[in-house]
Formats: C-alpha cells, sequence, structure tokens
C-alpha cells in the first residue's frame, strides 16, 4: 500500500458545543469527491447533547454513520428518521436543505458516529435535494478467513481475495463515492482493490495498523486519515488491539469550489445568493410534529 499522503484528525467543535475531531480541506480539495469528516466520540453527554439545532446546507451532500448511540433528524421534506448504531442517512442537498440532528433520548452509553462531507458537480448543485437512509434494510457485511470484517456503507464492496461482492442499500454518492467500516480483530488482514477508483482514503477510528510500503513496514494510530494510491492494492493488518477504519473510494470531480459555513458553490456570487435564499425562506422550514 502506497500512502500518498497522511492527517491528523483535530478537535473542533459545531452544533450547539458538539465536541469532534476534524480533517478537511476547502481550498486545496486534497479529498476530492470528499470535502470533510467529523467524528464525534464520547461517553460523556456533555460532549454532545446540544447536538445540532435547524441549520441550512446547499451544493454538497452529508453522509452520517453511526457506530454508538444515534441522532434523531428532522427537515424541511418532512423526513424524521432515527438513526442508530450500524445506521447511514445520505442526504444531496442541492438546492437547499435545512434539517436537524439531535441526540436520541434513550441513547444513554454515549455516542460515536461520522459525519462526512462531498462535494456536488455544478450542474448538480441546484437540483432537488435527496433523502435516503438505511433504518429500515440492513448494511450488509462480509468476513474474510483473516479475521476481517467489511460492512459497506455506500456502494458495492469485495475483499480482494474473494469472489463474494456486497451492495449497500445507500447508492449514488457524488464522485461515484464509496464508503465503508473494515473492522480488524487483532493481527487480522484484509486486502482491497480499489482501482476502479481514482481516490482512495483511509480513516482509522480505532486501534492501529501496519502496512509495507517501499520495502518497509509503516505504522498508522488511531486519528489519522491517509491518502493512498488507489491503483495499488491495499494490504493492512492490525496491530494487538485490533484496528477500525472507514474507507473511503470516488473520482474527484475536479471544479473550483467557494465555501462558506453550510455552502459549498462554484463562486462567490453563488454562496451570496445561497445565503439571501435562506434568509428569505426560500429554503422552507422544519415543521415541528
Amino acid at each position: 500500500m502506497k500512502v500518498v499522503s497522511q492527517y491528523n484528525a483535530l478537535p473542533a467543535m459545531d452544533g450547539d458545543g458538539v465536541n469532534i475531531r476534524r480533517v478537511a480541506d476547502f481550498t486545496r480539495t486534497k479529498f476530492d469527491p470528499f470535502l470533510m469528516l467529523d467524528e464525534i466520540k464520547s461517553d460523556d453527554k456533555q460532549d454532545f447533547i446540544g447536538g445540532f439545532p435547524p441549520h441550512p446546507h446547499r451544493g454538497i451532500e452529508t453522509f452520517t454513520y453511526i457506530r454508538k448511540g444515534g441522532f434523531e433528524h428532522r427537515d424541511q421534506l418532512g423526513n424524521v428518521k432515527a438513526i442508530r448504531a450500524s445506521d447511514v442517512q445520505w442526504m444531496s442537498t442541492g438546492s437547499g436543505v435545512v434539517h436537524s440532528e439531535m441526540p436520541l433520548a434513550d441513547a444513554n452509553d454515549g455516542l460515536h458516529g461520522f459525519q462526512i462531507w462531498l462535494n456536488m458537480p455544478a450542474k448538480d448543485k441546484m437540483r432537488p435535494a435527496i433523502y435516503r437512509d438505511s433504518s429500515d434494510t440492513h448494511n450488509p457485511e462480509i468476513t474474510n478467513s483473516h479475521g476481517a470484517t467489511l460492512r459497506a456503507l455506500a456502494g458495492d464492496w469485495q475483499f480482494a481475495d474473494m469472489d463474494t461482492h456486497i451492495s449497500a442499500p445507500v447508492q449514488g454518492l457524488a464522485g461515484q463515492g464509496m464508503v465503508a467500516d473494515l473492522m480488524l480483530a487483532p493481527h487480522a488482514q484484509a486486502q482491497l482493490d480499489l482501482s476502479h477508483r481514482q481516490y482512495a482514503g483511509l480513516y482509522l477510528y480505532q486501534g492501529s495498523i501496519s502496512s509495507t510500503q517501499q520495502d518497509t513496514q509503516a505504522h498508522f494510530q488511531q486519528g489519522q486519515y491517509l491518502i493512498v494510491d488507489s491503483q495499488g492494492l491495499l494490504s493492512l493488518q492490525a496491530g494487538d488491539d485490533g484496528a477500525g477504519l472507514l474507507v473511503f473510494a470516488g473520482d474527484p470531480i475536479r471544479e473550483k469550489i467557494v465555501h462558506m459555513g453550510p455552502f459549498v458553490m462554484n463562486s462567490q456570487a453563488e454562496i451570496e445568493q445561497a445565503i439571501a435564499d435562506y434568509q428569505q425562506g426560500r429554503f422552507g422550514e422544519i415543521v415541528s410534529s
């Protein structure tokens, strides 16, 4: 596995005082078609109890994955859904979405989840919003003979040395985006072939991994995000405590972007229009039940 570059997730705060760790790039778009990864991981309610009150988006896709605990999602389209452990939710926000994400009242054992942003191509940024989740279905998993389990979250996946394919219920992310959760037992091994996509990345949310790189062993720890060469075979081995990774793949959109808060467009004029549209109520509002 060839690591092109690596980054450390940094502490940040968002929503109503929610403590997160973030990896993002809205300028050089190193993660194209992905823009940002936020991780919430805490057993202390004070780190996340404020949640994410109603706020808008335009021009991006948000992809949420929960490993522990959960959120209740509400939006102006009328969607009200509880997103719990192992669930994913995808919103292709297009011309505009207003939504909220608040911790579930019965989630008493802490919260561990991720929100990932993807850029949308200019031709799609003003299309109607699309909403999908896996709460009524199942994100399929496969396990290899070396102690690794792969859970498909978006797109189609398989281990490089197995014929079995699995398809996530959520398909059609911008930039042919794909997301999976790779769970490794202590010293487990896994191989992935992502050569059908131009971009590949790994975020290590638990434990440690090692991989051979230029005839030497490279070691990586929890909290690191790796951009890897998608055209080479990804060969991974977990450390003594096992490992958990989010795996990303996609095709870069390669368009100029302008970012301001919850809006990602292609020009400053489009950003100003998004702000004006939201302030004038053109995004709609969440109707209380």
